[in-house]
């Protein structure tokens, strides 16, 4: 399906065609006509299925076709991070580019000038604001904030919004807005809070699923198993033939990304690191040199797993094992973007078999392992135990030192 023939405005068509936008991926496909009849959608799909453009632009066209109040915020959208409300930001500065709708994005580490710019748009009005949930709160705790004129809310990465502790700050923007809107749920899992969470803001919603559990065939996955303490010497290994190409290197703790940054440069292997432990302005800064190519290496946590759309990704290196399976797929999913083709490679210590053995079980198959470089010497087999055999044994071998009357 083209995005002509949803009956978009011709405004809205021409942002389209300016971003070489052309054929819709099945997420807009469903969510795009939903929308235009104003109904509440819960929608399961994970980053890269074009969502963010699944819902900005049925958005767009109808703040451009439709009336809508000229000093209050017309459309709010609520995402976990400050790089997320970047980048939807700046998609939709794209998509707009025609149109005379207005947008802001909102969200925590900036400077004082920053705070009284947000809060000039939120009390005069904007069509549309992207917000992080605590920095919103802020702004509606003081008062000003033009929004019992609201007409749509996104809420965008809703399980990232929960797990990281956002519940109760979005039930409490909720007691801000209009009851008569229409809401839009966007998630890449449907565990049980995020149906809870649907039930009390959702009013008879349509729901999507368009959960992809499985990587593209184009990014060539591959795994070492290793010991822990080898995996820094693998890594400087791997990468001294890396040259041109543009990587990150995900760790799942920010101490295991300092350490790792810091061993690197010591090694000649430039690099700059990026967690929530950095003030913004530092994060958008290495951010910044990695997408213009001045930095080709990033050590980073999690934070870069969803919402950053750089397209020139050559290789994901897991340098800790994902604790959810299915942060593997968004993690590994940075590299193979548009056309291109990418390599995964993840280091897997002894106790982190079990997590790629439930990697290996969403997949539905086997990531190929790799034969260990012959100056890291001797390494462990691949041999994860479920976690009920290890749970069992590890009952049998309490209940035998009791028996032998020994402590546990």
């Amino acid at each position: 399906m083209k995005f002509s023939d949803f009956g978009l405005d011709a405004q809205i068509l021409e942002g389209i065609d300016a971003m070489n936008y052309v054929d819709a991926t099945p997420v807009q496909e469903q969510a795009i006509p939903l929308i235009l009849e104003g109904k509440d959608i819960i929608a399961s799909a994970q980053t890269g299925t074009g969502k963010t453009a699944a819902f900005l632009l049925p958005i767009l066209n109808e703040l451009t076709t439709k009336a809508k109040e000229e000093d209050e915020i017309n459309a709010l959208i609520i995402v976990p991070t400050r790089e997320l409300a970047v980048q939807i930001t700046q998609n939709l500065d794209a998509f707009s580019y025609f149109t005379p709708i207005s947008s802001i994005a909102v969200y925590g580490g900036g400077s004082g000038t920053s705070f009284e710019s947000e809060k000039k748009a939120l009390s005069s009005g904007v069509d549309i604001a992207v917000c992080t949930p605590g920095r919103l709160i802020s702004h509606l705790a003081s008062g000003y904030v033009k929004i019992s004129g609201l007409k749509y809310l996104i809420l965008d990465e809703a399980d990232r919004m929960l797990n990281m502790g956002f519940y109760d700050d979005i039930m409490k923007i909720i007691t801000y807005l209009p009851k008569q809107r229409q809401t839009l749920l966007f998630s890449a899992t449907m565990p049980i809070k995020i149906r809870k969470l649907a039930v009390e803001i959702l009013q008879n919603p349509e729901q999507i699923n368009i959960s992809i559990s499985k990587p593209p065939e184009k990014i060539k996955q591959e795994a070492y198993i290793v010991y822990e303490p080898q995996k820094q010497q693998l890594i400087q290994l791997l990468l001294k033939d890396a040259g041109n190409k543009k990587i990150i290197i995900f760790c799942s703790r920010i101490e295991n990304t300092r350490r790792l940054s810091v061993f690197l440069n010591r090694n000649h292997i430039k690099n700059e690191a990026i967690h929530s432990g950095i003030e913004q302005d530092e994060r958008e800064q290495v951010l910044l040199h990695f997408r213009s190519g001045k930095t080709k290496i990033i050590v980073a946590t999690d934070v870069l797993a969803r919402g950053i759309d750089v397209e020139d990704i050559n290789l994901v290196i897991n340098y800790d094992v994902p604790n959810d399976a299915e942060d593997y797929v968004h993690r590994i999913g940075r590299t193979a973007r548009a056309d291109t083709d990418g390599v995964a490679i993840t280091l897997v210590s002894e106790i982190e078999q079990i997590k790629l053995l439930e990697i290996e079980e969403l997949l539905e198959y086997p990531i190929p392992k790799a034969e260990i470089p012959l100056e890291l010497g001797e390494t462990p087999i691949y041999q994860p135990k479920k976690k009920e055999v290890m749970k069992k044994k590890r009952g049998k071998f309490f209940k035998r030192n009791r028996n032998q009357g020994y402590k546990k």
